[in-house]
C-alpha cells in the first residue's frame, strides 16, 4: 500500500513543476506573449525623442507609446529592456514621452526601476 501512495505523490509532484514551468514559457512576459525586446522594436519612431528631452515626439511615437502605456508594466519592461538600452535609449528621458505626447490617462506615478513616470 505504501508504494502506490509514494507514486501518486511523486506524481502530484512532477504535475506541480511541469506546471509552473509551463507557464513561465507561455508567456511571463511583462507584455504578454510578445518579449519586451520585440515591442521595443516597434518603438522605432521614437528614438530621437527618447535620446533627446528636447527633440519632438512624432505621431507615431505617440501612437506605439500609447498603445504600450495600456500596459504600464510592459511599457516600463520595454524602456528598461536590452535593445532599448542598445539602441541608445536614455530611460530618464524616454520615460517622459507619455507626458510630452500630452497623454491625460498616463499611470502618473508609476515606478520604472528607478524611475517614476511624470
Amino acid at each position: 500500500m505504501e508504494a502506490p501512495m509514494k507514486f501518486i505523490c511523486i506524481l502530484g509532484l512532477v504535475a506541480v513543476i511541469c506546471t509552473s514551468c509551463l507557464e513561465r514559457v507561455d508567456g511571463a512576459s511583462a507584455c504578454g506573449k510578445a518579449s519586451p525586446d520585440d515591442e521595443a522594436i516597434k518603438l522605432a519612431p521614437c528614438a530621437s525623442a527618447a535620446q533627446d528631452a528636447n527633440a519632438p515626439v512624432s505621431s507615431g511615437c505617440c501612437q506605439q507609446v500609447k498603445r504600450l502605456g495600456q500596459n504600464p508594466s510592459c511599457l516600463c519592461a520595454v524602456l528598461l529592456s536590452d535593445t532599448a538600452k542598445n539602441s541608445g535609449v536614455k530611460a530618464e528621458v524616454a520615460i517622459t514621452i507619455p507626458k510630452r505626447c500630452n497623454f491625460a490617462n498616463r499611470p502618473v506615478g508609476y515606478k520604472c526601476g528607478p524611475y517614476t513616470l511624470p
